[in-house]
């Protein structure tokens, strides 16, 4: 290893074209950390953000962005298990996943999946994470229950349609076009709407309405959801691409009893992370060594092209998860 790495640094706000190939110093880990030789990194919507300038850093986290990677572990810290050395893995990181070396916390590594390659496995920990906590810890999705997933077809979206139909659990979907509807019908979803040429809201009520939805879009578009739920109904904000305010009817909830929540996953604190990986591990990681479910994968990048991936993430005709990937 050299003491050097190629980085994608975030030279100042702005769009896709900020984000600039640089030498850096590569990282060192340090109590309880792991480095890892970055073969693949998943693009995420917080990543955007950090661009932008709407979404800084934790605090001791990288500047550099890049929630999700997946590679072999090269060195060790001090305090982290020995035998976590020359292993695969993939990793949740609170940053700088768009370099050839990240270090991180050694209970936020998972195992490479079964048969997996390093691409899908790069595309699974903040997506996974995400989906986990907010659609089965917080939200307590059950195999008898029904979701509603608007924007399927974004790499949350496709995970949760996947995780929930794995469970059994009956999915209502919405896209913006009808290839998108396709292909997330193709993972399994009953009945998917498109929604710019649907009465989606109409539809599911006439349907029994779902009992979860787990929401990206927000705006205005969360008292349409509220519409839509059963009693007892749960909606989870986790992203906001609609918009940060929502006008919404306090009586339909009080009249069915319905529950509000939300969460963001960067900003927990390490053991907090650690907990959801442990969750992930035990439950839905046998579902990934047994094929039944897998990340559907848009497109790949190098990372020197990092800019182009976000490019393409923010033209909004991806369907599933969009990769760099790293040369060593």
């Amino acid at each position: 290893m050299t003491g050097t790495m190629t980085a994608i640094e975030i030279s100042q706000p702005g769009g896709p074209e900020v984000l600039k190939p640089v030498d850096r110093a590569r990282p060192e880990p340090g109590l309880g950390e792991v480095l890892i030789r970055v073969e693949a990194a998943g693009i995420n919507r917080p990543d955007v953000l950090q661009r932008k300038g709407l979404y800084p850093a934790p605090d001791g986290a990288s500047d550099l962005p890049g929630l999700e990677v997946a590679g072999e572990i090269v060195a060790l810290g001090t305090g982290a298990p020995e035998s976590l050395m020359g292993t695969r893995v993939c990793a949740l990181l609170p940053g700088g996943g768009y370099a050839q070396y990240a270090t991180v916390d050694h209970r936020h590594c998972l195992p490479v999946p079964d048969g997996f390659s390093m691409i899908e496995a790069a595309a699974m920990p903040e997506t996974f994470c995400t989906v986990w906590t907010n659609l089965f810890q917080d939200a307590g999705l059950t195999s008898d229950e029904r979701l509603l997933m608007p924007g399927g077809s974004s790499g949350i979206g496709t995970t949760a349609i996947m995780i929930a139909r794995a469970i059994g659990a009956e999915v209502f979907a919405t896209a913006g076009t009808d290839e998108k509807c396709a292909a997330i019908a193709g993972l399994g979803a009953t009945r998917v709407f498109n929604y710019t040429t649907e009465d989606w809201e109409t539809q599911i009520r006439d349907a029994g309405g779902v009992d979860v939805v787990l929401d990206m879009v927000g705006g205005e578009n969360v008292n349409r959801h509220l519409t839509c739920l059963r009693p007892h109904g749960r909606h989870v904000s986790i992203a906001f691409l609609g918009g940060m305010q929502a006008t919404i009817d306090i009586v339909s909830i009080m009249r069915k009893r319905l529950t509000l929540t939300g969460s963001t996953l960067r900003a927990r604190s390490a053991d907090e992370k650690a907990e959801v990986i442990d969750g992930l591990r035990e439950h839905v990681w046998p579902l990934a060594d047994s094929h039944r479910l897998k990340p559907l994968i848009d497109s790949t990048f190098p990372l020197e092209r990092a800019s182009e991936a976000h490019a393409r993430m923010e033209d909004g005709g991806h369907i599933g998860k969009i990769v760099l990937t790293v040369d060593p």
